[in-house]
């Protein structure tokens, strides 16, 4: 993969970062930060750095939301069956372990589904349709899923089963004749936050419940590590709202979290206080795991757990579930890449779409993710799956997949998903054809600079500037995420003092100045190739991003390094 371009976000007026400055009482790299947050105000600012839960929007703001409020009430008051169903992915299975552990408070004819990945697919299924109807259902709330199932509504409507819908995806141009469709991305939803996960948007029932119901919404605010899970799987904005629950979500992570949850912190083996960042690496794939290699109800049945003991079997099955998740999708990857350095044709296009029968559905997203690391290009997977082909897309920067994949839906049985990641169905005999309009497609609306991997870099900071009260200011700036990343630096003309050594011949570690500042420490993984140039002395210009180290017990700040360019 090639060096990463460096693009410096531009710099707000001198005259607005200086006003913010003075208001604050801060440095001015950090208005800066704040002012390219869009946070231009001391009022806005305060909300920001003190998020609370008061500032949450009424969910009754939502279309729907009234209606879908009055059918659960109806179904709790006269005891009717409820089915809480929800998709296999880190957002659906803690949508179901929210919305299911709190109604079952106050409702006993009520129980989950999940969809089987391999035998009924994404989103609402027939066969789930069937089951509930068999059991005597009438009411099912669905979770991340059923923006884009209007078939499966009507056929469920016509055998007495209501539902409500709980989605944040796209919706397609046909709304499903539910009960309530609650999602905020419909047109007509004047909600005034479009980014919430899946289960945030079921959170936000659960909320308008407890207010019909005259019950204390404090009665929510421990589920919120479910919440912020989702939240930080499902890579949404870490803006608004979402901010907001995910920074109570990781202070109740951190503090007090379900025993699910704790049981798989500890197989993560974290030692330092929970992140977005451990949670995306450590937690998701393992609940992930549980879906793509078993069946996705062994996650619910871990985040239901009531006690520590209870969950620790559960976790250590879903842990061993995630090792061999591992084993399948380095060799699938592997098989992939191969796929396209042994066609030109494949190696010249500016999309990757392939297909193996035999791969296995539940990691060809992350096979798809690490084939666009490699190539940087709009990335399809595909797999047999049912007699059909199913398949996972994943995005570059600045490029919407979903909007390039719609414009093929004529090849497709149906898809759904976000700008960056979505899902797909088609019949064999398609995929060929597929193939080469997604290619068309592709080829028409990117643009050669979005094919270049890019590093975003908030601001040049002087070496001379750095210190602990910048730092301590910058680490209340989390939780960091999408549109909220951690910021990145960029110093030029920096040098090492004669330090420069390799880790494990893999890892610089040295000392850096710029024109006579006291020497800092840096740390850069996997540049071994920058080795000779810098302990040669020459100057070079550094990205990076700020953390605190700790070595026998002694804390000091030090870079940790995004890129490296030579003057």
């Amino acid at each position: 993969m090639s060096e990463k371009k460096w693009h410096l976000k531009p710099v707000p007026e001198t005259s607005k970062v200086k006003a913010l400055a003075s208001a604050l009482n801060v440095a001015e790299p950090l208005a800066t930060l704040l002012l390219q947050r869009g946070i231009d105000t001391f009022d806005l600012a305060r909300d920001f750095f003190r998020p609370e839960l008061q500032q949450l929007h009424d969910p009754f703001l939502m279309k729907d939301m009234q209606h879908a409020v009055d059918r659960l009430v109806k179904a709790v008051n006269t005891k009717e069956k409820i089915l809480v169903y929800g998709d296999y992915d880190v957002d659906g299975t803690t949508s179901v372990a929210l919305v299911y552990n709190f109604l079952a408070r106050y409702h006993k004819e009520i129980d989950f589904y999940i969809p089987d990945r391999h035998k009924e697919g994404y989103g609402i299924s027939y066969v789930g349709i069937d089951w509930a109807n068999e059991h005597g259902y009438t009411l099912i709330i669905s979770l991340d899923c059923g923006i884009k199932s209007p078939q499966h509504i009507e056929h469920a409507s016509k055998l007495g089963i209501d539902f409500i819908i709980c989605d944040h995806h796209n919706p397609g141009e046909v709304i499903p004749k539910a009960v309530a469709v609650l999602d905020p991305k419909q047109k007509d939803c004047r909600y005034p936050y479009k980014e919430l996960s899946g289960c945030g948007v079921g959170f936000k029932l659960l909320q308008a419940f407890c207010a019909q119901k005259n019950i204390s919404q404090e009665e929510l605010y421990p589920s919120l590590d479910l919440v912020a899970v989702s939240i930080c799987a499902d890579i949404v904005p870490i803006t608004g709202e979402n901010r907001i629950l995910t920074w109570y979500g990781l202070k109740q992570l951190n503090k007090s979290p379900r025993p699910g949850l704790e049981a798989l912190i500890q197989f993560s083996a974290f030692k330092k206080e929970l992140n977005v960042s451990n949670v995306v690496f450590g937690i998701a794939p393992r609940i992930n795991a549980a879906g793509r290699i078993k069946h996705a109800r062994d996650a619910v049945k871990l985040l239901l757990a009531g006690t520590l003991a209870e969950a620790a079997e559960d976790a250590k099955l879903i842990d061993s579930n995630n090792l061999l998740r591992r084993d399948v999708d380095s060799r699938m990857t592997e098989e992939a890449l191969e796929l396209i350095t042994q066609n030109e044709k494949f190696k010249r296009a500016k999309s990757t779409v392939l297909y193996k029968e035999d791969w296995h559905k539940g990691v060809i997203g992350i096979v798809a993710s690490r084939c666009m690391d490699h190539y940087y290009r709009p990335t399809i997977i595909l797999t047999q799956s049912e007699g059909k082909v199913a398949g996972s897309a994943r995005s570059v920067w600045g490029f919407d997949v979903y909007e390039a994949i719609a414009a093929c839906s004529d090849h497709l049985i149906q898809f759904g998903g976000h700008m960056y990641a979505a899902g797909l169905t088609m019949y064999p005999e398609q995929v060929e054809s597929f193939r080469e309009r997604f290619e068309e497609v592709v080829s028409s609306r990117i643009s050669d600079e979005l094919l270049i991997p890019r590093q975003e870099i908030d601001l040049e900071l002087p070496l001379s500037e750095i210190n602990y009260k910048l730092y301590n200011i910058i680490r209340q700036m989390a939780p960091f995420g999408p549109e909220n990343m951690q910021p990145v630096f960029m110093a030029r003309g920096v040098q090492d003092i004669g330090s420069v050594r390799l880790l494990k011949d893999q890892h610089l570690k040295m000392k850096i100045t710029q024109e006579g500042s006291a020497p800092i420490d840096v740390i850069g993984f996997g540049m071994p190739q920058h080795f000779e140039r810098i302990k040669k002395g020459e100057k070079f210009n550094v990205c990076f991003t700020l953390e605190e180290n700790d070595f026998q017990g002694q804390t000091t700040l030090q870079l940790v390094v995004k890129g490296i360019q030579f003057s």
